[in-house]
């Protein structure tokens, strides 16, 4: 709406102009392209999911086909007392002085440390380190490369 005194129309920051009573209708918003789906985890490692395409990291995806995979491990075992025979000495001092510091002789084997696990393709590489306690631990990881070693070289 111009006047005829007014002939560039109503200025956009005159507060006393109405809007236009024609508004304009948003565009439609579209989605950014998906990609395929590589499929469902096979084996899933700490972090590292491996599907049958490709290896997720927390760091990028790195292909499956031609993958090099290696553990080192790096666990070590230690004795020391346990808490139940610390607490029976303690509570035995009131009683039977000499034998319950027999309590203190006792000890356990405590296995602890890290399972290394480093993926390679190319110039991308990925390390986990997988805190373990037992050999148990150990032994299941080592299985789990072995198959996905088996599925890159596929």
């Amino acid at each position: 709406m111009t006047s005829p005194s007014d002939p560039w129309g109503p200025s956009p920051d005159d507060p006393w102009t109405a809007p236009d009573p024609s508004p304009v209708a948003p565009e439609p918003i579209s989605a950014p392209p998906v990609a395929a789906a590589p499929g469902p985890v096979i084996v899933q490692i700490a972090e590292i999911a491996v599907t049958s395409t490709t290896v997720h990291t927390p760091a990028g995806d790195i292909p499956l086909a031609g993958s090099q995979w290696l553990v080192s491990d790096y666990w070590f075992s230690q004795q020391r007392i346990p808490r139940w025979a610390i607490v029976a000495a303690i509570v035995g001092f009131c009683v039977l002085t000499v034998f319950s510091l027999l309590f203190l002789l006792v000890k356990e084997t405590v296995a602890q440390g890290t399972v290394q696990v480093t993926v390679t393709n190319g110039t991308r590489q990925y390390v986990a380190r997988i805190p373990v306690t037992d050999q148990g631990a150990v032994t299941t990881i080592n299985q789990q490369v072995n198959y996905v070693r088996t599925l890159a070289a596929l």
